[in-house]
């Protein structure tokens, strides 16, 4: 490819990017701020359109707004070196008064596949988590001293097999949304650019933060939830494919790192061409890119 061609397609890039966003920003225009706050469920990381700037959904929320119902202390979490993509060293453990005890509400406000409700008591020795995608193999490095309740709803809910051939719903890059991540959970989700509610199915019941101090480098995998929300976590969870997110800062529940894998993450998407815009995405910033090539939950295994 020529030098000129090169430029063109770099052009041709920036262009569809932008008309993108301008689609966002429109859309989001159009709602009102309760019809956004309910839609919004499970949609994680969106960014949102300000006078032609981005910046990350996450800078509303008010985390002193809703108590936190676990007993795991976030403020011990170990120190932040994600940008690195290596596991932050999570000795010391947490100082713990007694045994740890998780608290999971009900919550069928939203579309849901309900399984049950996890146990209050985690498993404190899980250290790594296994997801086996169509695509090949992800190994997941578990902070589980730091977050026992968001690791113990995921095992809970993989025993149930409700992540067994689940479609990963979306797939950002940053020259469409900012951010590069991709996210997985919603039982709902049908990733085909064409379903409305991508993005906000949950497994009907939402618990608390943890583990919020670390910020999402490449490498972090983490529960999403709404963007101006706390104590909402439910089945969904996204892995930052860049250090491009660290812009979003901290805040969202991490519980681990990517150890091995990362390459078959990187190569789902190299840019917006690889992806479906779900035009009919009634959030207007969240769920509505899916990947053509589809990307598929076969098997979550703990160990």
């Amino acid at each position: 490819m020529s030098g000129d061609d090169r430029q063109n397609e770099e052009d041709r890039q920036s262009e569809l990017a932008r008309a993108h966003k301008e689609r966002q920003a429109k859309r989001a225009a159009e709602q009102t701020g309760n019809a956004r706050r309910n839609t919004f469920i499970g949609a994680g990381v969106a960014v949102v359109l300000v006078a032609g700037g981005i910046f990350a959904a996450t800078t509303l929320v008010n985390r002193d707004a809703v108590p936190e119902p676990v007993a795991a202390d976030s403020s011990a979490s170990p120190s932040a070196s994600a940008s690195t993509g290596v596991l932050p060293d999570p000795s010391p453990s947490p100082t713990r008064t007694g045994p740890v005890s998780c608290t999971y509400k009900r919550d069928d406000t939203v579309p849901n596949k309900f399984v049950g409700l996890p146990p209050k008591k985690p498993n404190m020795k899980w250290k790594k988590m296994t997801i086996a995608l169509n695509q090949g193999t992800v190994v997941v490095d578990l902070m589980t001293d730091a977050a026992p309740c968001a690791i113990n709803s995921i095992n809970f809910l993989s025993k149930k097999k409700f992540y067994d051939d689940m479609k990963c719903h979306r797939l950002v890059t940053p020259d469409v949304s900012g951010v590069h991540m991709l996210q997985c959970g919603d039982p709902q989700a049908k990733a085909d650019g064409k379903n409305p509610t991508d993005g906000q199915g949950t497994a009907g019941y939402v618990y608390g933060d943890e583990n919020i101090d670390i910020p999402l480098g490449k490498g972090v995998v983490f529960m999403t939830q709404p963007g101006e929300a706390a104590g909402q976590n439910n089945s969904q969870f996204a892995f930052s494919l860049s250090d491009e997110n660290l812009q979003i800062g901290a805040g969202y529940s991490v519980i681990g790192m990517v150890s091995e894998g990362m390459d078959t993450l990187l190569g789902l998407a190299k840019s917006g061409q690889d992806l479906i815009v779900n035009e009919a995405d009634i959030t207007g910033d969240g769920g509505t890119t899916a990947p053509k090539n589809p990307v598929i939950i076969k098997k979550i295994t703990f160990s």
